[in-house]
């Protein structure tokens, strides 16, 4: 009884943790519309980060952050995330369509 106690909550906990996950990278996704657009679906003249490769988009927070990719903005934007908080943007961007 103990172990299936057990593996309930265990099945339940991971879909909760992941589901969560999903949220964070969508609501920090959130203060990217601005620029980038609603899911990063750009209307204007901003890069589309919808369906944009994941290592690309990685790669590109590392140069903005080391300036080998000058731009105004993004520079001091990608400072202020952590390298699980890019890779959870780049995983959430990689899979808009």
């Amino acid at each position: 009884m103990k172990r299936i106690a057990i593996a309930v909550t265990v099945a339940f906990a991971v879909p909760a943790g992941a589901a969560h996950a999903d949220n964070q990278a969508r609501n920090m996704a959130a203060s990217c519309a601005t620029c980038h657009g609603t899911n990063g679906k750009s209307v204007g003249g901003m890069a589309a980060l919808a369906g944009y490769q994941q290592d690309k988009l990685i790669q590109a927070f590392k140069d903005f952050r080391s300036g080998a990719k000058p731009v105004t903005l993004m520079h001091q934007i990608a400072k202020g995330y952590d390298e699980a908080q890019v890779r959870a943007l780049a995983a959430y961007f990689a899979a808009q369509k």
